[in-house]
């Protein structure tokens, strides 16, 4: 598996990260043990970089990768993020942002215990928190560092002021946001921001929620737990008029003896070398099919070639 490094920072992660929310949140329910094996051969297959956040599960999330990865401290990098506030049911995204300087170090020194860690490799804000200014956050952050619980800071879905705001305080290593082939928003003023600045960028949702896998049609139908049933991509007209960017993932896909999935990343891949997309895999075949991506070489001509379709295509359906 090649590496890449997160920007200016110096943390150096496998090419291709493995996103772990599904394994316990968001999809339909797997099996623990099942999980904590595909983990592990993660690991053996060279993938480095984790991906958590506490409330996936919630909780649950950190305890699964905490215990897969405990044999491999040292060797991997896990991620994880706080930001939400706390409900009596547990942490839920409609329950509201926290991102509280105690809030931050209560949340850190959580995930500590669940991850079975020393310190946190990469402590991302969740979502930005409009209550409170990111310097403070950033600040709070800073504090862990030199506490010795965190090793570099993270932001998510924040816009370029914030980015130079928090940076300012802390120095950003790695922005996590949704980038892929068909959601390109970021290019505009957060992309050039990340390379200004020297910050890495973890693109979420790579694959398009899977649809950019080619193998999701209208016919296709999710679990209750699943949370594509309530996605406005993913409703049977949206799913219809889209196809036309898997014809032309697959016409790429041909022309490389790859698949469309292998020609989302590598287009990804390809945009900076400071870019590590982070799928949720939970399978093992898609696993190495995602893996195989890294392989796949682009030349301007290919990414060129797509950009110009892309450019005439209309994707249906906002992401949430």
């Amino acid at each position: 598996m090649q590496k890449r490094k997160l920007g200016k920072s110096g943390l150096e992660v496998s090419a291709m990260g493995l996103g772990c929310m599904r394994m316990s949140f968001g999809d339909k329910p797997t099996d623990k043990q099942e999980m904590i094996a595909f983990l592990r051969k993660a690991v053996e297959r060279g993938i480095t970089f984790f991906d958590t956040a506490e409330v996936y599960g919630p909780f649950t999330n950190e305890e699964l990768v905490g215990e897969a990865l405990e044999p491999f401290k040292g060797q991997v990098v896990i991620a994880t993020k706080f930001g939400w506030k706390h409900g009596e049911k547990g942490p839920h995204p409609s329950v509201g942002v926290d991102s509280r300087p105690e809030q931050i170090k209560r949340v850190a020194d959580a995930s500590l215990k669940r991850l079975r860690v020393e310190v946190i490799d990469l402590f991302y804000q969740h979502r930005p928190d409009p209550n409170v200014p990111i310097e403070d956050v950033a600040g709070a952050v800073k504090d862990l560092i030199q506490a010795g619980k965190v090793k570099h800071f993270g932001l998510s879905e924040s816009n370029a002021e914030l980015i130079r705001r928090a940076h300012a305080v802390q120095p950003v290593t790695a922005l996590q946001s949704e980038y892929s082939i068909w959601w390109r928003s970021i290019e505009e003023s957060i992309l050039p921001t990340c390379e200004e600045l020297g910050i890495g960028l973890v693109p979420y949702s790579p694959l398009g929620r899977g649809y950019l896998t080619g193998k999701i049609d209208e016919n296709t139908t999710y679990d209750n737990t699943d949370i594509r049933r309530n996605n406005p991509r993913f409703t049977q007209e949206a799913i219809k008029a889209n196809r036309v960017v898997i014809d032309l993932l697959e016409r790429v896909a041909s022309q490389k003896g790859a698949t469309p999935a292998q020609i989302a990343l590598a287009w990804l891949l390809a945009q900076k070398p400071w870019i590590v997309p982070i799928p949720g895999s939970r399978k093992l075949e898609r696993l190495d099919e995602n893996n195989g991506a890294v392989a796949i070489e682009l030349t301007p001509d290919d990414l060129s070639q797509i950009d110009s379709a892309m450019s005439q295509i209309t994707v249906v359906g906002d992401r949430y």
